[in-house]
């Protein structure tokens, strides 16, 4: 009988061996918080680290009973990022032990990774390949019509006006273009892109060239919508984050989530193509609205 890709024998081998290590980091945070917190160098948080060793525990029973615990595998995935945050925090006090944190780190982040694997590959259904590209699909009804809700879009330069994180857009010839961009914790990243496909007032598709920091293919379509109601705008992305998966994972903690990104931006490209303007979630007095052109 053919063996599934996802019931290879190193896939359970892995799952049990995280779940055991739960366990025995569970019972040692639970049995000794202070010995705990002394070796990775944090203050006598007692009662946190004995909740935190009750959650590992949980998690290992969990991965130990079930045949196939992707579940409580990416529970444990939470879990690592909610003590990367931790250990994040303890950096910041003027007694940290600074030598500890950074070794605490380096293993809780090997530890994620180890994790992070073991979830994906027991994740996939049989016969998907392994992927740490994020898919994202968004689309938003715009009350104006096709045309000009393309011309704005393919003047990349107007991308920023609505796009946060976008830094700026360069037009380096009709197909090519140079993007700057903030990533998590305001690293900034750089890729120089394509248009793969283009076919006015309907579709823009393209993709992130070789030796980019971040590899991006995606499209943008403009349907007229039912009724006369404008147009409705897609946006399809493909995402590999620096770090994959992890990668993605540490982002979203820092309020780097592509996903709501995406789905910001467009809320914020129909704001400019019906208003002119984006407003702000400030009070009345600290109110204010960028003036931005619609199309040119």
């Amino acid at each position: 009988m053919e063996m599934r890709e996802t019931d290879r024998p190193g896939d359970e081998g892995l799952a049990r061996a995280l779940g055991w290590f739960s366990i025995g980091l569970g019972v040692a945070e639970l049995v000794a918080p202070r010995g705990i917190a002394r070796m990775i160098g944090v203050r006598d948080h007692r009662i946190l680290l004995r909740a935190v060793g009750l959650r590992e525990m949980a998690s290992g029973v969990g991965i130990l009973t079930q045949r196939r615990p992707a579940g409580w595998l990416w529970a444990r995935v939470v879990g690592d990022v909610m003590d990367l945050a931790l250990v994040g925090a303890a950096f910041r006090s003027p007694r940290a032990r600074r030598g500890r944190l950074a070794l605490a780190t380096a293993a809780v982040a090997g530890v994620t990774a180890l994790d992070v694997v073991a979830s994906r590959r027991l994740s996939r259904r049989p016969g998907e390949p392994e992927d740490d590209a994020i898919r994202i699909t968004k689309s938003i009804t715009i009350n104006r019509s096709p045309e000009e809700i393309y011309r704005f879009w393919r003047d990349f330069r107007n991308l920023p006006r609505f796009m946060r994180h976008l830094e700026s857009v360069q037009v380096t010839s009709d197909k090519r273009s140079h993007w700057m961009a903030r990533g998590p914790a305001g690293k900034r990243v750089e890729w120089d892109a394509e248009i793969v496909d283009d076919k006015p007032n309907e579709l823009i598709a393209w993709r992130s060239l070789e030796g980019s920091d971040v590899e991006t293919p995606g499209s943008v379509r403009f349907q007229r919508a039912p009724g006369g109601r404008g147009t409705v705008v897609k946006v399809e992305l493909l995402y590999r984050p620096p770090g994959g998966l992890l990668g993605s994972l540490v982002a979203k903690l820092f309020g780097a989530d592509p996903d709501q990104q995406v789905a910001e931006d467009l809320r914020r490209l129909k704001q400019v193509m019906e208003t002119g303007e984006i407003a702000t979630s400030a009070g009345p007095s600290a109110r204010r609205s960028r003036r931005l052109a619609a199309a040119s």
